[in-house]
């Protein structure tokens, strides 16, 4: 019989569809991975800010964030994404109840963040996950760093609850902590207290001197009328806001800081209305409203006449852990655009060996690892802080707007590389790129602009405060330190800080100079972030681990630092020999990268 003749075979045949089978090839992500396992950088890392004891009993702890991450609050994040809060404004009766309405998954997401990982109480009280004293600043963040490569939104009511807590530890008033502190801080979920900050008026925004809300004294209290415009966590148990007193002077001099309960000690509401909740572009998760205060009753914190002052301090403590949680968010997406390019075929090969992929993955690496080190430096120096260290404090006020400014604004590139990585289907909202690229918005935004941070920055921290001093010592110190960082590098290093420090000086000492600041900004945050990485990786390679931090320093100085001419091919090898390196899962020793640095 010939072919032919041969019976046909039907279009579908054994129960399989040509092409069924396509799906493997589309890349997994990192949902189910630990967050902890896979992150060889921050292990790394913690050994050099971290006592030995410190990391025998965090380390437990730190696994089980990766595994709780990658795996269910991975999960709840995307549902909570999906399910927004809900304003009720009044009840069956007519009554005003503004009762908010958390999706079940919220909810367990706050279980995680207050109740397992302790994470509101782990800075104020002992006790938290075992530990027997207060958590230091280096792990507190390390925390809020591994929660952030799947959630987000939530950061902002554990944060702003947890640094709320500090301005009844700085009034010093019995009766405050009592009301406040002690619920602020709570190690138990079920009493717990949860806080807030209002600040933002449709007139105030950066600029808080315009705030109109005012404040009439009421016996020992004092009642609030006005509004608030842009509130986060909007249904907070307490709110730290800036209110006017009532005949007090214009600008920011005549503001003071007041403690809002959300309810009466005798149960009953307060005198305030959430009147919306915002429609947002991400942390879709959490609640933000605008707010209406009817006689609202607030107790004043401090000096009535010191508001500012006091409401900055908790400012830059919300801008530390922004930068934190744009340097998680930045790792989940490097490590999703990773599991991408190694898995994804195209044209014969993984598309992680393409030149071009290569480059992109690079743009990628360099502000994540930055962002990794310049969260351990400000952490690190927090603690010193936290100890009564004059230098580590002037090391803190700066490092803290230049994390802020410059982690919040690389996130925003790198969360859109990611999904491009991913192609069309990271556009898709059952993946959580699309979320990354919304909620990396919000940071360029919370707690300053990146305008503001600059200024912070040089105008401030730089031109009044002299704080760049203190940076300028750690980072020499750090390189000196260094034995196993290369003579020829460390040299350029140094002449890179001081030629940054110089700029952002000359900068801050003309008021002219002002469309400068960004640029000098930026390049304070890239010198002191590529001399670190420097240092971290010979000590890393020299006790026999990963010394890639050292390629990615010099990486930094070629692409972020020097020179660049767009329209000349680069004839050094090195970028793409370190990017090799750099994109496998094997170590680089200490020789291998001295060898390819001297090339």
């Amino acid at each position: 019989m010939s072919p032919l003749d041969a019976p046909k075979q039907p279009k579908y045949y054994s129960g399989v569809r040509p092409g069924m089978n396509d799906s493997d090839r589309i890349a997994p992500d990192c949902a189910g991975l630990n967050f902890f396992e896979i992150d060889h950088q921050f292990q790394s890392l913690l050994p050099l800010y971290l006592t030995q004891d410190e990391l025998n009993h965090f380390s437990p702890h730190f696994d089980a964030m990766g595994e709780v991450a990658g795996g269910r609050l991975n999960d709840l994040a995307m549902q909570a994404d999906k399910n927004e809060p809900v304003l009720h404004p009044r009840d069956r009766f007519g009554r005003d109840i503004d009762w908010i309405d958390y999706h079940p998954a919220y909810r367990e997401m706050e279980k995680i963040a207050w109740g397992d990982f302790q994470m509101a109480a782990m800075a104020h009280r002992p006790g938290a996950l075992g530990w027997p004293e207060v958590t230091p600043a280096p792990i507190k963040y390390a925390f809020q760093y591994m929660f952030a490569q799947s959630e987000f939104g939530i950061l902002c009511p554990l944060s702003v609850s947890e640094t709320s807590a500090y301005h009844f530890e700085w009034a010093d008033d019995p009766k405050l902590k009592e009301m406040f502190w002690e619920g602020l801080t709570s190690l138990d979920f079920d009493n717990r207290l949860t806080g807030t900050q209002f600040m933002t008026e449709k007139a105030a925004g950066s600029d808080v001197g315009e705030a109109t809300l005012t404040a009439v004294p009421d016996g020992d209290a004092w009642k609030l009328y006005g509004e608030k415009w842009f509130c986060s966590h909007a249904d907070a148990d307490v709110a730290l806001l800036l209110a006017r007193p009532e005949g007090a002077a214009a600008g920011t001099k005549g503001l003071g800081l007041f403690a809002m309960p959300r309810r009466l000690e005798d149960g009953s509401r307060n005198s305030y209305r959430i009147v919306r909740l915002k429609e947002k572009l991400g942390t879709k998760s959490m609640a933000s409203g605008e707010i209406i205060f009817d006689g609202a009753k607030a107790y004043a914190v401090g000096d009535v006449e010191n508001g500012i002052k006091q409401m900055l301090r908790q400012v830059n403590l919300s801008r530390l852990s922004h930068g934190v949680r744009a340097a998680g968010m930045m790792r989940r997406c490097l490590n999703e655009a990773l599991s991408v390019a190694r898995y994804r075929r195209q044209f014969g090969e993984p598309i992680v060996n393409k030149p071009l992929m290569q480059g992109q993955l690079l743009d990628m690496i360099l502000p994540t690892e930055q962002a990794l080190t310049a969260m351990f430096y400000a952490a690190s120096a927090m603690r010193r802080a936290d100890a009564g260290d004059e230098a580590g404090k002037k090391a803190l006020r700066i490092a803290t707007p230049l994390l802020k400014m410059m982690a919040c604004r690389d996130n925003v590139p790198v969360a859109t590389a990611s999904m491009e990585t991913r192609g069309g289907l990271g556009y898709i909202e059952e993946w959580v790129n699309a979320r990354l690229v919304r909620d990396a918005q919000i940071g360029l935004l919370w707690e300053g602009t990146t305008n503001m941070n600059a200024l912070d920055v040089i105008n401030r921290a730089v031109g009044k405060e002299h704080a760049e001093e203190a940076l300028l010592d750690d980072v020499t110190g750090w390189l000196d330190a260094a034995e196993g960082c290369p003579g020829q590098l460390r040299s350029r290093l140094k002449q890179t800080v001081s030629r940054a420090i110089d700029f952002a000086r000359a900068v801050a000492a003309d008021k002219g100079n002002e469309r400068h600041c960004r640029q000098a900004a930026a390049g304070l945050y890239h010198a002191q972030t590529t001399a670190l990485m420097a240092a971290e990786g010979a000590v890393i390679g020299a006790a026999g681990g990963d010394a890639r931090r050292l390629l990615i320093a010099r990486l930094v100085l070629d692409r972020r630092l020097a020179p660049q001419d767009p329209l000349k091919l680069d004839e050094s090898p090195f970028e793409a020999e370190a990017a090799e390196l750099l994109l496998s899962d094997t170590p680089v020793s200490l020789e291998q990268a001295t060898a390819l640095l001297q090339r």
